[in-house]
């Protein structure tokens, strides 16, 4: 089947950044462990405080020296040993931090990837339409891996640095306010560059996220199609093209990547810059004994420990945008319209008849660019339509559109009387059988592809409905029978099995209305015959609808409609509309040409 382009189909909509909305989307998950994240906390606290006593410690043993290289070994031992007590009780604290952190990651990033996959079952078809599908698959990977890096990593890092900064500060006060004066000197100017890197680097990291999301996009559609492309002859084709994406992807890489470089070593240096001016001050103030060897010793210690977690911030900058980038894309799928809601008091019938009427129906996927118009037709229960035409015609949109995939511009569409949007969306669907010329099955046994659309049938039905597809024979044939495991997309079966067993699916449902598109187009003329016969059973007290390009398999239809340009320009029997020498016999003598 030739499907309508739809306006927009196969791209990425961007919408405009925001990492207010993406911090706020990630607190909405951080927020559940309220408990757990006040308990990583507190070991924070007490790890790293426990890190801050070692130099204090250090100094106090330096000072132990007395002149003439006399030492206090009692009091220097002593000193170490509390240290190497602070020390071990800091790792310890520390590693229970980062596993109690990877645990808090882990179970958000599970929550969150559920929300998501939950997500994309209501979102409507419409938005399937705009987006690639590698690209949806890389906000649900990806995305959510770099947020789980950085939730189990980069935060510990930050509460840490945190807590570093604060307790070497308030430590460095106590040993000598003056030499603080000194070292902060720099501290402005380490936060006023960092500042401005990160209004720099905030939008390339988005960009190198939906680059990244467009390459993978890209991969998925050429794999998919391996067959056509060595088919054709196109492997230079798209190697070219992914060429091309490559190269935007990597540039995308490099300009996010070489200015967040730049970050830690300018940090590093101006905090280098720091320690310089703590040591010459340092030195005057124990020349004019207003210090020990000791206090200098220390501050100095806690010099290095301040500055060291600002450009181990700087370092972690990059994966932290990376992170607010790839959360700004999955908040974006989570914050889609879902598929439009059910009507307070929606119908949901106890049974469908089958009779359909579509009115004076406008719709377009562009609103600017209709694809039916004014279109009108009747179907009574039990009656086989049959919808021809050439490609682009509108056919597809007339079955989309009977799904409630879309809704009309304009006009109605009424089952047994009432209009199709007042019905329970999933009782409406449900009134539906399917045999799409694009078969789709899953990993799962051949019993559970076929007993996919009804729940709870039995081994005895789904066997009645095989033979009646005459797919039965080819089933016992294989090394577990029913129980078969078909692998992904079912490539391990011809594309004409595939369509045999969604034909038994279809039988097997209780649907008042059948819907067939290009049904048989995958089978031989042999077995297209035998089908024949089961399709007529299928079709027994049903309202079917046909797209055929074959015109020879809907000849026995009760009425033919001929679309062309979204509108119908012929309707009737074969033999009537033959008789008419219009588009339906052009059409049917094009093809027996």
């Amino acid at each position: 089947m030739a499907k309508e382009k739809q306006p927009g189909a196969g791209k990425t909509v961007e919408h405009a950044r925001d990492p207010r909305a993406a911090a706020g989307f990630l607190w909405r998950y951080l927020k559940e462990f309220k408990v757990l994240l006040v308990f990583a906390l507190f070991l924070t606290l007490i790890a790293n405080s426990l890190a801050l006593v070692g130099p204090r410690l250090s100094g106090e043993a330096i000072d132990a020296m007395k002149e003439k290289g006399a030492v206090d070994f009692d009091t220097v031992f002593g000193y170490a040993g509390l240290m190497a007590v602070c020390y071990l009780a800091s790792a310890i604290l520390s590693y229970a931090l980062a596993l109690l952190m990877r645990n808090i990651s882990q179970r958000i990033v599970k929550r969150m990837r559920k929300d998501v996959f939950d997500k994309l079952m209501k979102l409507p078809v419409s938005y399937f339409d705009k987006h690639m599908a590698g690209d949806i698959i890389s906000r649900v990977s990806y995305d959510i891996d770099v947020i789980n890096t950085s939730l189990s990593t980069d935060v510990v890092q930050i509460l840490a640095s945190i807590v570093t900064v604060v307790g070497s500060f308030v430590m460095m006060v106590r040993i000598s306010p003056i030499l603080v004066l000194a070292m902060c000197v720099t501290i402005p100017i380490s936060f006023m560059y960092t500042k401005h890197m990160t209004k720099l680097t905030r939008p390339r990291f988005s960009a190198r996220s939906a680059k990244l999301g467009r390459m993978n996009g890209y991969v998925e559609e050429t794999v998919g199609a391996q067959k056509v492309i060595q088919g054709y002859a196109c492997e230079e084709v798209y190697t070219d093209r992914f060429s091309k994406v490559n190269i935007e992807a990597t540039e995308a890489y490099y300009n996010a990547d070489y200015l967040n470089a730049a970050i830690g070593p300018t940090v590093n240096f101006i905090n280098n810059m720091s320690m310089t001016l703590v040591t010459v001050f340092g030195a005057v103030l124990y020349f004019l004994e207003l210090l020990t060897v000791g206090n200098v010793s220390s501050f100095v210690v806690y010099s290095r420990k301040f500055s060291g977690p600002i450009n181990e911030a700087a370092n972690i900058f990059g994966e932290l945008q990376s992170a607010l980038a790839a959360a700004e894309r999955v908040n974006r799928i989570l914050s889609e319209d879902n598929e439009t809601m059910d009507v307070p008091n929606a119908i949901v019938p106890e049974n469908i008849e089958g009779n359909v009427s579509i009115q004076n129906v406008n719709f377009g996927y562009d609103p600017e660019r209709l694809i039916l118009k004014d279109f009108s037709l009747e179907a009574e229960r039990g009656k086989l339509i049959a919808v021809v035409g050439p490609t682009g015609a509108g056919k597809t949109t007339v079955i989309n559109l009977l799904m409630r995939f879309y809704d009309p511009t304009s006009g109605k569409i009424l089952i047994d009387g009432t209009e199709n949007n007042l019905f329970a969306r999933k009782a409406l669907r449900n009134g539906f059988a399917m045999v799409l010329q694009d078969t789709w099955v899953f990993g799962g046994t051949i019993y559970e592809n076929i007993a996919y659309g009804k729940k709870n049938a039995t081994m005895e039905e789904v066997v009645n409905a095989a033979k009646t597809a005459r797919i039965h024979s080819f089933i016992m044939k294989q090394p577990k029978g029913y129980d078969t495991v078909l692998t992904e997309d079912g490539v391990n079966i011809s594309k004409g099995q595939k369509q045999l067993l969604t034909i038994a699916r279809a039988m097997l449902t209780d649907a008042a209305m059948l819907i067939l598109d290009e049904a048989t187009s995958n089978v031989d003329t042999r077995t297209e015959k035998l089908i024949q016969a089961a399709m007529e059973k299928l079709m027994e007290n049903k309202t079917c609808f046909i797209i055929a390009h074959r015109l020879s398999t809907i000849r026995h239809a009760d009425e033919i409609i001929v679309v062309n340009d979204g509108r119908i320009v012929e309707s009737g029997r074969h033999e009537e509309l033959m008789d008419k020498k219009g588009a339906y016999y052009e059409l049917y003598a094009a093809q027996i040409k």
